[in-house]
């Protein structure tokens, strides 16, 4: 019986610890939400069926660089030759311009490592 009632701890200890999880990962990506609201939704959709002056950035994540259906990307980020992972994205977001010279799109840098990790939590979600 003691043995069933540490299991069911362990258990119960484990199902906490997911549920904390996703609730830290849920407030990470609202947080992003705010910051693409603030910093990218001026020129691109959460919409796949919709781009605006940027390409559509449902699905972004995984997605190879310069391959959203019915956008007019430029050369170089037709040229990229990368798919848009965590890494990518966090370059992106510090300097586009280094991570893909000649890409048409303008920003500003976020720079801070926090910001950064809502922004992209948040993209995962679309």
């Amino acid at each position: 019986m003691k043995k069933l009632i540490m299991a069911s701890a362990v258990v119960l200890s484990a199902l906490a610890s997911q549920s904390a999880l996703a609730d830290a990962m849920a407030a990470e990506a609202a947080q992003g939400k705010v910051l693409f609201n603030h910093n990218c939704h001026a020129c691109h959709s959460e919409d796949s069926s919709k781009n605006t002056f940027g390409p559509s950035l449902s699905g972004v994540v995984g997605r190879k660089a310069g391959s959203m259906p019915r956008f007019a990307y430029s050369d170089a980020m037709k040229a990229a030759g990368f798919s848009w992972t965590e890494d990518q994205l966090r370059l992106w977001i510090t300097d586009n311009e280094k991570l893909v010279p000649g890409t048409r799109m303008r920003h500003v840098s976020i720079t801070d490592k926090a910001e950064q990790d809502y922004l992209i939590a948040y993209l995962k979600t679309l």
